[in-house]
């Protein structure tokens, strides 16, 4: 069908900016012509379903002397142009998908474009152009022959419902597996805390390898320093392929737009994480995904969904360092009286809202002198700030308990519902055990329930009002 730029007006009559992506799309059509629209359902890995632009033809991709047309399909979203398109290969029925480090099982595509994209400086003509460059060094189908039809249905079931919209298949057997024994780490984002992560994990020793993915244009100060005084083992990358087989992906990166409300900047972290999390789930499929970025249990719940990981393998730094903080400073400034069996942690949601608890107090000093001590404790706290360098200690802390499987309690943000008569998603700090596959236990606190409850509750309630509003 020709281009017509009236009927697609129409059909994105429900899109942000419709007329920059009308405009886009018409740009397209002058290189690539035979691209063909349609207005289809997609469904996202929570289930969410949203009517999405189906940007479908073929690109000429040159190998080894020969033009191959290789199908190809873009999802494009409504918050177009300023998030990057959702891509997959669409093979026929006598092609074969071969997996690599561009192209996952299902046919989802991976590319540093999509992962840096920048509004205005990414455009769909350049995501093409650097697609067909990188098929042309790692052709991503091949032909099948006729031995192989039976698995090629197979294959062809999970695809058709991939390219129909449904993005929550799991690789099964197709993947291949992780077999890489190396401690290796990647922190994502080369901002302050990306730094001071990598800076405070170097300095542990844990890590037998460590990336810092940096996405960020020309070198601030930070990131230059560390490529001129460069660490034992740190590599520091553009390409989110550098993590692959990673035991902890640390996430640390914010988005820092020009939006007007609360609610926009968060999406803008939201449409940011869209691009990255899918890939690093495909280069580090069983990695335990760390989340510092914030807001922390908002994020936490979104690189959940969209990594389609089990919720052990999903956790936000979440109370982490105050409930540090608060055991130290009832030990060493306070002095208190202890019998040994004080349970001592901040849980809940990071920020005004989090709630101290202090179990087991009561018999060594009454109950009077714990509310006494524990209103003294967080009295103290609350005039500590998170600098970058003290929360980059936190992850090192926990990322530590991960690599070496201490099975050591942690307060981090983890999947709530089910506690605290929590019926919501939503993700909330909670005394943990942490070892080498994330949470292997969620710690039931000795406090009366009814002293902390109403507090947790109200906190579930406003995040997960908030979530709904969210577009994932």
């Amino acid at each position: 069908m020709e281009f017509d730029c009236e009927e697609l007006r129409r059909l994105l009559a429900k899109y942000k900016f419709r007329d920059l992506t009308v405009e886009e799309l018409k740009n397209v059509n002058m290189f690539y012509p035979h691209f063909r629209y349609s207005l289809d359902t997609y469904v996202f890995k929570d289930s969410s379903q949203r009517d999405l632009l189906n940007f479908t033809g073929t690109i000429p991709v040159m190998y080894q002397g020969n033009t191959y047309n290789i199908p190809i399909c873009l999802w494009i979203l409504d918050s177009h142009p300023f998030a990057p398109p959702i891509c997959f290969l669409k093979p026929t029925a006598n092609m074969g998908i071969s997996v690599g480090k561009h192209v996952d099982a299902q046919g989802r595509i991976y590319l540093p474009y999509l992962q840096n994209w920048s509004h205005p400086k990414s455009v769909i003509v350049g995501l093409i152009k650097e697609m067909i460059a990188k098929f042309q060094e790692e052709l991503p189908l091949y032909s099948r022959s006729s031995s192989d039809e039976a698995r090629q249905v197979d294959l062809l079931a999970y695809i058709a419902k991939i390219t129909e919209g449904v993005s929550d298949i799991n690789s099964k057997g197709w993947a291949n597996p992780e077999t890489k024994a190396i401690s290796k780490i990647t922190v994502v984002g080369g901002g302050e805390l990306g730094i001071a992560c990598t800076l405070a994990i170097s300095a542990k020793g844990i890590a037998d390898k460590l990336v810092l993915l940096d996405f960020s244009e020309g070198t601030k100060g930070g990131m230059m320093d560390l490529d001129i005084f460069s660490l034992p083992n740190v590599e520091i990358s553009k390409d989110m392929s550098a993590s692959a087989h990673s035991k902890v992906v640390i996430l640390t990166v914010n988005s820092l737009g020009n939006s007007q409300s609360y609610l926009d900047v968060v999406q803008s972290n939201v449409d940011m994480f869209r691009a990255l999390v899918p890939a690093l789930g495909h280069y580090s499929q069983h990695s335990v995904l760390l989340v510092a970025s914030q807001p922390v249990e908002i994020m936490t719940y979104v690189t959940w969904k969209l990594s389609a990981f089990p919720e052990k393998r999903v956790i936000g730094t979440g109370c982490n360092l105050e409930s540090q903080r608060l055991q130290y400073i009832v030990t060493n400034v306070l002095k208190a009286p202890t019998s040994g069996k004080e349970e001592v942690w901040v849980i809940g949601e990071q920020g005004e809202d989090k709630v101290p608890i202090w179990s087991g107090q009561e018999e060594a000093a009454g109950h009077n002198c714990t509310v006494q001590l524990s209103n003294r404790a967080m009295e103290i706290l609350r005039v500590k700030g998170q600098k970058s360098w003290s929360v980059g200690l936190s992850v090192a802390d926990l990322v530590d308990s991960i690599v070496n499987n201490k099975k050591k309690v942690h307060s981090v943000s983890v999947l709530a519902k089910g506690y605290h008569d929590i019926n919501s998603e939503v993700f909330l700090s909670l005394p943990c055990i942490l070892g080498s596959n994330g949470v292997s236990e969620v710690i039931k606190t000795k406090v009366q329930e009814d002293t902390v409850a109403a507090k947790l509750q109200s906190s579930a309630s406003s995040i997960h009002s908030f979530q709904q509003q969210l577009q994932l």
